[in-house]
């Protein structure tokens, strides 16, 4: 392999600040072209999440994008190549040294760019001042700060806990992007056709981050068409209390449309404002006027007519 611009991370959420740093590779790999050929940029990232490899059980944080996702990202991002390290026990039981010769060694960097925060190797020990000793004389190492927005330093745990709160917009800040969601349409319970508000209903996984329960105005697109265009949704998560529902899961109205048939059809779903929580209603004439404000509001807040 010839010599590449490596930018190496965890990169969930790929965030505004793992965004600066793929824009940083990008711009040392124009400057360090090599025989007048671009140095290409290969981002390392890992999975799954190392907190669930070296974290007791329950305790490994919510992913905000799938693998897929992830690894879409980094390339509409900069990234010529995306190499996964499976992290398992052994991984975690490496050297910071062993790390550094097994993981970047192969890819024979010019340059590796890290964020401050990154820690490698067993017990999390290596630090990128680690990674510039013992790269010495093979490459170099340039490390960037933390990135902010609005005064809050961006980071997946932020996201996550905007999340948890339904906070949307603020995930989307740091993101950079509203928050998406994927998944395969099911065969749902039925009842929001009866109602009148036929939704495409997705199970949430367990092991990805969800906005908390409640009501959001957002955008449904199939993923199975490339040139599918974004459509507006009034998206419900949760376990649908009013019918005592038990199955966590997010369901989509598309506004306007009853034509769809999306059973089978992987989706994605974006947040954009979060409306209201969720409320167990009395009646189902009392759902069905709140579905309709639900409507109207969505419309509001995408500013769609």
């Amino acid at each position: 392999m010839r010599r590449s611009v490596v930018a190496i991370g965890n990169f969930d959420g790929v965030h505004s600040g793992h965004q600066k740093l793929l824009a940083t590779a990008v711009r040392r790999a124009a400057e360090l072209q090599i025989d007048d050929e671009p140095v290409p940029v290969v981002v390392v990232t890992f999975w799954p999440h190392p907190m669930s490899v070296v974290a007791p059980p329950g305790q490994a944080p919510l992913l905000l994008t799938s693998l897929q996702d992830r690894i879409d990202l980094l390339r509409r991002h900069g990234a010529d190549q995306v190499r996964v390290v499976q992290f398992t026990r052994e991984v975690a039981s490496w050297s910071p040294e062993h790390f550094i010769e097994t993981i970047l060694g192969p890819l024979k960097p010019v340059l590796v760019v890290v964020g401050q925060n990154f820690r490698f190797g067993k017990g999390a020990k290596g630090t990128p001042e680690t990674m510039r000793l013992v790269g010495e004389g093979r490459f170099e190492v340039e490390v960037l700060t933390l990135t902010s927005v609005d005064s809050e330093r961006t980071c997946s745990t932020l996201v996550r806990n905007a999340l948890t709160r339904g906070d949307v917009a603020t995930a989307a800040r740091h993101l950079g992007r509203p928050f998406r969601v994927r998944g395969v349409v099911v065969v749902g319970d039925q009842r929001g056709r009866e109602l009148g508000f036929p939704t495409a209903n997705m199970p949430v996984a367990p092991e990805m981050a969800t906005p908390a329960d409640g009501v959001y105005a957002g955008w449904l697109r199939r993923l199975d068409q490339p040139a599918a265009p974004r459509l507006p949704a009034a998206i419900s998560v949760g376990t649908n209390p009013t019918f005592n529902g038990l199955e966590r899961r997010v369901e989509s109205h598309v506004l306007d449309r009853t034509d769809l048939d999306l059973y089978g059809v992987e989706i994605g779903v974006e947040f954009v404002e979060h409306l209201r929580g969720q409320i167990k209603f009395a009646s189902v004439a009392d759902l069905i006027a709140q579905m309709t404000t639900d409507v109207v509001n969505t419309r509001r807040a995408l500013g769609v007519g």
